[in-house]
Order: C-alpha cells, then structure tokens, then sequence
C-alpha cells in the first residue's frame, strides 16, 4: 500500500478542550458509522448522508486529531491501531448521549414523567402525603423527586435547576422566581405543660415579651416571621436554642427550655400546651414557587395545575 501522509492537525494546541470538542462532535457518529461498516459507501447508504459528505467528514476528522484513524483499501477501509483506540471512546461517549437522551424524554412523558418537588419539613408528615395521593389519582405513573428543607435553601436549588415546583413560607418575592399563595397556617405559643401561662387558651404575644424563646436557625423562614411577630408585638425575643425542624423546638419545650411560636402539630405532642395568638395576627403564609421562563414538561405542567387548584385548601383543617 503507498505511503500515507500522517495528517497535520487543525489545532494549535492540543490541550485547548472546548475547541477540539466543537470540532470533533459533529463528526463522531459518522466515524462510528464507518468504522462498523468499513465501507464508506455502506455506511452512506446506512445513515442516510451522501457518500461524499461522508468521505469529508472522515478526512476532516483525521485532520482535527492529526492522526490516521483508517488504512484504506480501495474502497474498503480498516482501523488503524489509533482508530480502534477512538472507537471504543466514542462508543462509550455516544452511548452515554443516548442514555441521558433516553432519560430526559422518559422525565418529560406526560404519563410517566418525573416532578423534582421541593417542601417545608413542617409539611412532610401530612400535607405533602395528602397532595401526592389526590394527585397520583388521576397521573398514577408520574414519578416524584422530593426534597425537604428550608424555604432559601429551597429557592436556591430553584435557581440551580434542581427543582421544578416548591412549596414554601413565606412567599417569595423576587424577580426570576414565580410565586402564587395558596394557604396560610395559623402559628401558636407553644408553652411548657406546667408553664405559668399553660392554664391559658389564647394570649397576646406582647404577655410572652419576657420568655426565653427557642427558634429555627437564621434563615429559615419560619424564625423571620418569629422575630418579625415578636417586633410588632413590642420585643425582640430572647433566644436560648435554635433548631432545624419544629418537633425538635417542641421537644426543647416540652423539656422545659422555652417557648415557641410553631404551626400545629401533625399528631399532639405531650409535656407541651398550644395557645391561640390574639394579637397581633400570627400565620405563615404558604405558596408555590418556580422558575420565571423555565419551560414545564407535561408532567411539572400538570403538577402545577394541581397546586394551584388547591388555594385555600392546600393544609388539612
């Protein structure tokens, strides 16, 4: 066979990714074409492409890497050892494309589909159970993702695209985010069983001004509104314990520790008393928010309708 001239490669340098990925993607299934038939005219005939935009492809190819990728053989090919090395990679890479294509349009089935859906822990117990039940009622096959956490943590996994819906309190407001009301949830004092205040049914915040109180962490949703209700009751809360999760702030009041604003509880908790909040009006409002623009799959897209049918009785009464 003549002597072949090694090719001179189109890059000026080899270690520039992004460049030899741009030139090189386009021409790796027509590669993986060739390399399986041997035969230019074949793997034409197979995929569909004139014979010639073919042969460019591969010759353009060979000159992107500066390697010889086939020995010719009239019109027969074969690999070369450095193109048998490149076809096991790209069988790995384009098989991997095939993967993720497959999973993206099983996530975006409308029947099958899959809801990345993000909530409060405070409404783990009950609420969401009771939401995803109704739902899968009528979309029996949708699939869901759930994540439980604090409403900023939530929001950033939004902006991240790790999520497509959440439910949170307090409602955003913020320009890349859509966000719709859709309950809200009265908050109470909750008071140690043998508190002073225990033999009490409702209370104004303003009589709680010199209790020690344990709260969520900075961040959380639920200690902004704390701290906020506290302000306009007249006082900054003394704060000796902070929290991720209300039944721990329960438990730290049943123990005697403090007291705590708090949404009921799914089941009564002994060792603690829940008071009525007169003054001034203590509720979390609770919403749904999602990406502006972010395109929904018919899975999200159903989801969202769902949600938004349930105001005013989104939380079991």
């Amino acid at each position: 066979m003549p002597h072949q001239h090694r090719p001179q490669s189109r890059l000026s340098h080899t270690g520039d990714t992004e460049d030899i990925v741009a030139l090189l993607a386009p021409r790796l299934v027509h590669f993986a074409g060739v390399a399986r038939t041997e035969h230019v005219t074949r793997a034409a005939a197979e995929m569909g492409v004139p014979q010639s935009t073919l042969s460019r492809s591969m010759s353009r190819l060979e000159e992107d890497l500066g390697v010889e990728l086939f020995a010719r053989h009239g019109r027969t090919l074969s690999l070369t050892p450095a193109g048998r090395t490149f076809l096991t990679s790209v069988d790995r890479a384009l098989g991997e494309i095939e993967r993720a294509a497959d999973e993206v349009r099983a996530d975006a089935d409308a029947a099958t589909g899959k809801v990345a859906f993000g909530f409060l822990h405070t409404m783990g117990a009950e609420t969401v159970p009771g939401l995803l039940h109704a739902f899968r009622a009528d979309h029996p096959r949708v699939r869901f993702s759930l994540v439980q956490n604090y409403g900023e943590a939530m929001l950033e996994r939004l902006r991240a695209g790790d999520l497509d819906l959440c439910l949170t309190s307090p409602v955003p407001d913020a320009p890349d985010l859509v966000a719709r009301r859709l309950d809200e949830q009265k908050l109470r004092l909750v008071v140690p069983a043998d508190h002073r205040l225990a033999g009490r049914r409702r209370i104004r915040l303003a009589e709680a001004a010199d209790e020690t109180f344990v709260t969520l962490e900075p961040g959380y949703g639920l200690r902004r509104i704390t701290d906020d209700l506290c302000n306009e009751a007249g006082f900054r809360p003394r704060v000796a314990f902070e929290g991720e999760e209300a039944e721990t702030l329960r438990g730290l009041v049943a123990a005697g520790l403090g007291v705590a604003l708090l949404p009921p509880p799914t089941v009564p908790r002994p060792g603690v008393t829940e008071l009525t909040v007169t003054a001034p009006r203590a509720v979390r409002e609770i919403g749904v928010a999602w990406l502006a623009g972010h395109p929904d799959t018919p899975p999200v897209a159903a989801f969202k309708k769902f949600l938004l049918s349930r105001r005013g009785a989104l939380l079991p009464t």
